[in-house]
């Protein structure tokens, strides 16, 4: 049983999220603007977030800035805005996934529940040290779901994570970007090529922040790979 934060102005889809999340075996606490978010969010943090954009007081892109910058908890969008510009924005500020309306409830439990698996594992102590993934300065502890470049940690969200890891999976490998969707996501869900871009935009801002260059280089036509050269 996870905590589920539900955050839209339109009580029908509250209802709609509320009944299917909580036939999954969820709680469900509600929030009808941005601000009432935060503010439940601040009084007792959840375990995942479902965030619609358009909303009173504070717009959901807003609210995911916000709590980004205190928070690594999964985030999924769900709008009734199915411009391409709100969706790789919502991906660019952290959110994990996005989902537009009209939404399958089943879809909708089973991506949560993805995000869920994945924070999961990163939140599980290990019990004992993993072997680190390195490439170049770049290195990842797949056991305990840490990154650094060289002595600097560079702190991804479970899907960034995730992400990562698949290319490391077999450095030098050029994998499309729907190998990436099969890896991090699973068969079945209806990921968009931008969404890969949007994460692997956002792992490339966070390693340069640590001062270094990702060595995530770009297969035009095709998907990315990680550089193994010098």
């Amino acid at each position: 049983m996870a905590d589920i934060l539900l955050v839209d102005d339109d009580p029908h889809i509250r209802e709609v999220v509320r009944f299917a999340m909580t036939q999954a075996g969820h709680r469900v606490r509600e929030a009808a603007d941005g601000q009432a978010a935060l503010d439940a969010f601040a009084a007792q943090p959840a375990d995942a977030v479902i965030l619609d954009i358009t909303m009173p007081e504070l717009d959901g892109l807003a609210v995911c800035r916000r709590l980004r910058a205190t928070s690594e908890v999964p985030i999924l969008f769900l709008s009734s805005r199915d411009d391409e510009f709100d969706r790789v924005l919502g991906l660019e500020l952290g959110a994990d996934d996005y989902v537009t309306k009209p939404f399958s409830p089943r879809e909708l439990v089973a991506r949560v529940k993805a995000m869920l698996r994945r924070a999961a594992v990163l939140a599980t102590p290990p019990e004992s040290p993993g072997e680190r993934l390195t490439q170049g300065l770049l290195a990842l502890d797949p056991t305990r779901h840490r990154c650094w470049w060289g002595e600097r940690e560079v702190v991804l969200t479970v899907t960034e994570f995730d992400l990562l890891k698949a290319l490391f999976g077999f450095p030098g490998k050029a994998y499309s970007r729907d190998e990436l969707i099969d890896r991090v996501w699973g068969t079945g869900h209806h990921i968009t090529d931008r969404t890969i871009d949007s994460h692997v935009r956002r792992i490339r801002h966070k390693i340069r922040d640590a001062g270094g260059e990702a060595p995530i280089e770009t297969v035009y036509g095709l998907g990315y790979r990680l550089h193994t050269g010098p």
